[in-house]
């Protein structure tokens, strides 16, 4: 089993070095891959990064615990992010091309044809410590699988995940992460069709499966037992939060980046074929996964439903299989920390300490940034899932309302850009502070605070001044 895993891993690994032969050795190709990426690996690429640790880990757990409520989420987070990317996407990549900019915090301080360099790093702080928080996360989950398989210490998964992220990232910037990501997405798809089919072989097939679920007192349910609000509209609202948390996508740098680096604006509709039709085909495999993990795994009070995949496996599967199935949720969380720690890095050396666009440079930036994640990620105490949802909302709130503004074409005052990110994420983080977003997500509250003080500076900069 351990054989297979590191075989497979080190397939990964392979993939990702061997972009080092493309690389055209400057700044815009490490970190833009000098907007040469094709349709299908944009989409693939941004999925896989997409569709990280947490989905293998957080949402079969989540599924696990609540039951057939959790397919609400499903429909709320894709039915949001493809909305947003009807209208920001496309947008989003003629602005990187008309400035000229190469991370997304660049992007987003262009206003009015003019760079705003304080903007620029407010922005590019703001990223840094949520895309860090979010980086160790996934080093988390990966060592989380690991400690559950082969028994290694937890800090084992984290230095081996952290290890091969910088291997990738230094050979070949954002093109290696992106040729890895598109690897890793057909390991993801395998691994969790592999463990669906065997698990439902196993207890009898689909018709037994689905009498054994109704038996588990009020696990069939149509919406979510603990929401603040209760019957339909505690489900309505379940749905709209999750929603916003699918729109929230277009305040991920890490995912964004992958559609910004497309070869042509007129191919987004090809890349984000590719995407929605993995996207919808592994979500609706990992939700199917966690309802059937609660037939295998009764509840017990010291299990951490984070873990039933990789228990399930164990329990199901050969060891060469199981192999791969690690391989495939180990793959899915460095998929997204390389993307997160590149994105990290741009923050550092393009936005907050510009300078020498020389590659050593960029490259020890991104050292600098691969040793940060791993240290928070060896102190972490939260769960993953808490953790990402809570670095997920935070750059939302604060940086979707600039994006949907600009790509708009909304020419609001410099004070509102800045009270509108500061405002977004000052909200959001008081809401969860304050326990609320078990009824309202939290990233919808701070998305709603920031988008209303642009709304607002809009109209009154229309008011005619009367002297």
């Amino acid at each position: 089993m351990i054989w297979s895993f590191l075989l497979f891993l080190t397939g990964f690994a392979l993939v990702g070095v061997s972009a080092a032969r493309k690389s055209r050795g400057t700044a815009d190709d490490y970190y833009l891959a000098s907007r040469d990426v094709s349709p299908a690996l944009a989409g693939l690429s941004a999925v896989a990064t997409n569709n990280s640790g947490y989905m293998f880990i957080g949402v079969i757990g989540y599924t696990y615990a609540t039951g057939f409520a959790a397919i609400w989420l499903m429909i709320g987070w894709i039915s949001g992010d493809y909305v947003a990317s009807r209208y920001v996407h496309a947008r989003l990549r003629r602005l990187t091309e008309s400035t000229g900019a190469v991370s997304f915090a660049d992007v987003l301080s262009h206003w009015n044809g003019q760079r705003d360099v304080p903007l620029q790093r407010l922005l590019a702080l703001i990223s840094l410590v949520f895309l860090l928080a979010y980086a160790s996360a996934q080093l988390v989950a990966g060592s989380k699988a690991l400690h559950v398989l082969f028994d290694w210490p937890m800090a084992t998964g984290a230095f081996l995940g952290a290890g091969l992220v910088l291997v990738y990232c230094l050979s070949g910037g954002i093109r290696a992460s992106m040729w890895t990501d598109a690897a890793q997405s057909f390991v993801m798809i395998g691994a969790m069709s592999l463990l669906l089919i065997a698990a439902t072989r196993n207890l009898g097939g689909l018709d037994a499966v689905w009498q054994q679920l109704h038996s588990i007192p009020g696990y069939m349910n149509g919406y979510p037992q603990d929401l603040a609000l209760p019957g339909l509209a505690g489900g309505v609202l379940f749905a709209v939060s999750w929603f916003f948390a699918g729109l929230s996508v277009i305040g991920q740098p890490h995912v964004m980046v992958r559609f910004m680096a497309l070869n042509d604006g007129a191919h987004m509709n090809r890349a984000r074929l590719w995407y929605y039709l993995w996207f919808i085909a592994f979500y609706a495999m990992a939700t199917g996964v966690g309802l059937l993990s609660r037939l295998y795994l009764p509840v017990a009070v010291d299990f951490d439903a984070e873990l039933a995949l990789p228990t399930m496996a164990l329990e199901l599967l050969h060891p060469v299989l199981v192999g791969l199935v690690l391989a495939g949720v180990f793959a899915a969380t460095l998929s997204t920390a390389d993307s997160l720690i590149l994105s990290c890095s741009a923050a550092l050396t393009h936005d907050l300490v510009p300078g020498s666009r020389k590659l050593s440079r960029l490259k020890w930036g991104t050292a600098i940034i691969t040793g940060l994640a791993l240290i928070w990620a060896l102190s972490n105490t939260q769960s993953v899932f808490s953790l990402v949802i809570m670095a997920w909302s935070g750059l939302a709130s604060a940086l979707a309302p600039l994006l949907i503004c600009r790509v708009l074409g909304g020419q609001p005052p410099r004070w509102a850009r800045f009270a509108a990110v500061i405002i977004g994420l000052g909200v959001a983080i008081a809401w969860r502070q304050l326990g609320w977003q078990s009824a309202l997500y939290e990233g919808m509250a701070g998305m709603a605070a920031g988008g209303l003080l642009l709304l607002f500076s809009l109209v009154l900069a229309q008011k005619p001044h009367h002297h």
